[in-house]
């Protein structure tokens, strides 16, 4: 027990910083569809259909940057600054290139979106919007790369207030571009775009300038940034990235692919959808920061070969994921009605969120428990095997159940719902089986 309750207050004073980047990072989108929410629910339906095709690309980003965060901690782990600056050097390049391959994609998308059977009044405004944040990808994969360099390293909390900084600069610049305020226009879900992508820009500034700068991240910078590009180090981030992006493409894109599922019953529940799974995501933002934590910790204890200590450590992280998303469903419960309203003042839209979020609570108890075994599992190098276990939980299991239910048993949104909440009840079970076998044989 005190080993439990010592390696728990290690991976808190980890996770707590962690925990409040990644929701620092989600407040972004949290305040964009609060700001959207009160300018009509076709706006607030056209976000939801943008940022389900924005999935895609962010899973790709965020593959990236938790390869890089793996690849830096094993190597700070073995006390080796130098090869964990080569895989910043290498990973930041590799980023750059990126954002210009998910931009120039997702403007390429836009031709298409009516082939969609989203609804038509939907159709026509979503494009702009779609160009602004598609052009900040340019600003997030980099910033996602730096901070997870950082995070690696134990060194999160200056990351986190340039975050909140730039959060504190997309609200302000969301009230004067979507509400015209100090003598702009009023842009609505135009304005929403534009303040996100110069957020997304200036957020990216300031975080390199903290990284050139940091003493304590000095000794594992890159000595020199502009030469050849290690190929061999080029392949192995990429060759890692790979599966994790694949699984984060597998579970993201059963939601967004829900999200089109949806879209097809209307704007309401399209507008619906996006107060849910905005709620939804913020509070996975939770466990998801405990989670990065476990991929250190688990990273750092099988780097330094101590499996026994990793096994310890994650008995405390799921007790304690679990306490966490036990009060976030208690809450979505309890007072979805009010959380729905504080998006919205359409009545039909609040009493299909209140619905959903019943469904989110559920849901939410296995998103804790899969978030951290699939974390660990990343940690150990383990990604082949748990990407199997997601496809065919999410693709061949949850999404068809989700589309029976909401179409052919005639329950719409809840169906799609309640499809996706079965998908991750069977990912948590099947990914903690799969990490407790490999902890056994470490």
């Amino acid at each position: 027990m005190y080993e439990l309750l010592k390696e728990n207050r290690k991976t808190l004073a980890l996770a707590l910083p962690l925990i409040a980047g990644q929701v620092s990072q989600m407040l972004l989108g949290l305040t964009d569809t609060l700001m959207i929410g009160r300018v009509g629910t076709v706006d607030l339906a056209a976000a939801a259909f943008a940022n389900a095709l924005l999935y895609l690309p962010l899973a790709i980003s965020i593959g990236l940057a938790i390869t890089v965060s793996i690849q830096v901690a094993h190597s700070h782990g073995k006390g080796c600054a130098a090869e964990a600056g080569e895989t910043l050097r290498n990973g930041f390049f590799i980023s750059l290139g990126l954002g210009v391959l998910l931009t120039a994609l997702i403007f390429l998308s836009v031709p298409f979106l009516g082939q969609m059977g989203q609804p038509g009044e939907v159709i026509a405004i979503v494009p702009p919007y779609l160009y602004w944040l598609g052009l900040s990808f340019l600003a997030v994969v980099p910033t996602m790369v730096i901070k997870g360099f950082a995070e690696a390293q134990s060194q999160p909390w200056t990351v986190l207030w340039i975050q909140l900084g730039g959060v504190a600069l997309n609200v302000v610049l969301n009230a004067i571009l979507i509400f015209g305020y100090l003598g702009f226009p009023a842009m609505g879900l135009i304005g929403a775009g534009i303040a996100t992508c110069i957020a997304r820009f200036a957020t990216l500034v300031v975080l390199w300038y903290y990284l050139i700068g940091s003493r304590r991240l000095a000794a594992s910078l890159p000595p020199t940034w502009l030469k050849r590009l290690d190929r061999a180090e080029c392949r192995t981030l990429v060759f890692l990235a790979s599966p994790v992006s694949g699984q984060l493409l597998i579970e993201l894109g059963a939601f967004a692919f829900g999200a089109l599922l949806i879209g097809r019953f209307g704007a309401i529940p399209l507008a619906a959808h996006q107060i849910a799974i905005t709620c939804a995501a913020t509070t996975f933002m939770l466990p998801l920061g405990l989670a990065m934590a476990v991929t250190i910790r688990v990273g750092h204890a099988m780097s330094s070969g101590e499996p026994e200590r990793g096994r310890t450590l994650l008995v405390g992280a799921h007790l304690i994921g679990m306490l966490i998303m036990l009060v976030c469903a208690t809450s979505y419960v309890f007072f979805g009605e009010q959380i729905a309203a504080s998006f919205t003042t359409d009545v039909e839209v609040i009493s299909l969120t209140a619905s959903i979020l019943v469904i989110v609570a559920i849901f939410q108890l296995f998103d804790g428990i899969q978030v951290i075994s699939g974390a660990a599992l990343r940690g150990m190098r383990d990604v082949n095997f748990p990407t199997l276990i997601l496809f065919v939980c999410f693709w061949l299991l949850a999404i068809p159940l989700g589309a029976g239910l909401g179409f052919s048993g005639e329950m719409g949104t809840i169906g799609v719902w309640i499809g996706l909440a079965a998908g991750l009840g069977l990912v948590a079970v099947a990914l903690s089986a799969r990490l407790w076998i490999k902890l056994k044989a470490a």
